[in-house]
């Protein structure tokens, strides 16, 4: 067995490793359950054969010296050298290849029913919602505020609240699943959100905004124009700078109910179908977003965010935001 861990191992660190260099895409959630699973077969075998195999060992060592201090007293040797509490915690003891997957197990777990149904840590890669979440901003996802998922699968078991125009909402990329991503939701089933000329309207009704001078963004380190934005109940920040060309390149036609959406030198129209979300970026003019590859399916839902919990280059930025 301590060989077969062992290549469970060394197989972990090369997915690892890969992962981590780039060369093939990782999938947490799917590795956080195959080790749930693999820590926890090992966990049977503890407590069901290896565990009482050890103290029948242990047992059997302390019966045999007692027979024989028993059978040396009977020839009246009363003081018997030798102390087998050494032996017996050396036979008790669990082995490296137990410590390292049955011990592991209810860490594991732990971490496995909290990420998958309460909270789920994630890292902000891009500046696609600044001024909102800056790049290296962890934040903290509400898993279950949108309804209870199967791990893995994300398949939706017991209904929540639904996803509200103004919420920060992570979600699986619709043109690689394997890849979270974090928006606004701008339009829920059934809207009609118009992006026109750096303007937008939900239902034909512009949404309220208000300058708030500039922001400086240290990533392009340039200032940006920064409005408010009420977007539903939530207001926030966003930039939007009126001096870039609206362009959405050529591969609108591409996505999934495309039909849905109108696009003119303007900008772009679109009607919400059933079931779908339109999603935009703070950063309205660095943001790759449904504008361009079209809705977020109720399918790829991963939780909503709502609180920065480090930040280690500023960690004035804890705390919840909008």
């Amino acid at each position: 067995m301590s060989t077969l861990t062992a290549v469970l191992y060394g197989a972990l660190v090369a997915y690892l490793g890969g992962w981590f260099f780039g060369y093939w895409s990782g999938n947490f959630a799917l590795l956080l359950f195959t080790l749930t699973l693999f820590t926890f077969a090992y966990w049977l075998a503890e407590r069901f054969r290896f565990k009482p195999a050890r103290e029948a060992a242990a047992a059997a060592l302390v019966d045999q010296d007692a027979a024989r201090r028993a059978g040396l007293a009977k020839q009246g040797i009363e003081r018997v050298d030798g102390d087998i509490e050494p032996a017996r915690h050396k036979l008790l003891a669990q082995p490296w290849w137990l410590d390292w997957t049955a011990g592991l197990f209810p860490v594991i777990l732990i971490v496995f029913l909290l990420r998958s149904f309460l909270f789920e840590p994630f890292k902000i890669p891009s500046g696609s919602m600044v001024p909102t979440l800056l790049v290296g901003d962890l934040i903290l996802v509400n898993k279950f505020h949108y309804g209870v998922r199967l791990p893995v699968l994300n398949k939706k078991i017991i209904a929540n609240n639904d996803p509200q125009r103004g919420d920060v909402m992570v979600f699986r990329y619709p043109v690689d699943p394997r890849v979270d991503y974090i928006k606004r939701v701008v339009g829920v089933p059934g809207d009609e959100v118009a992006y026109l000329n750096q303007r937008l309207s939900i239902n034909g009704q512009p949404v309220p905004t208000q300058s708030l001078g500039e922001f400086y963004d240290e990533d392009s380190l340039r200032y940006e124009p920064m409005f408010s934005e009420l977007l539903g109940s939530v207001e926030h920040r966003i930039l939007v700078d009126p001096k870039r060309p609206t362009y959405y390149g050529g591969s609108q036609k591409n996505f999934p109910l495309h039909e849905n959406c109108r696009y003119q030198p303007e900008g772009v129209v679109c009607k919400v179908p059933p079931g779908h979300y339109f999603m935009m970026g703070d950063n309205r003019d660095n943001s790759q977003d449904s504008r361009f590859w079209g809705f977020v399916p109720d399918g790829n839902i991963v939780g909503k965010a709502f609180f920065v919990w480090m930040n280690f280059g500023n960690v004035g930025r804890i705390g919840a935001f909008n």
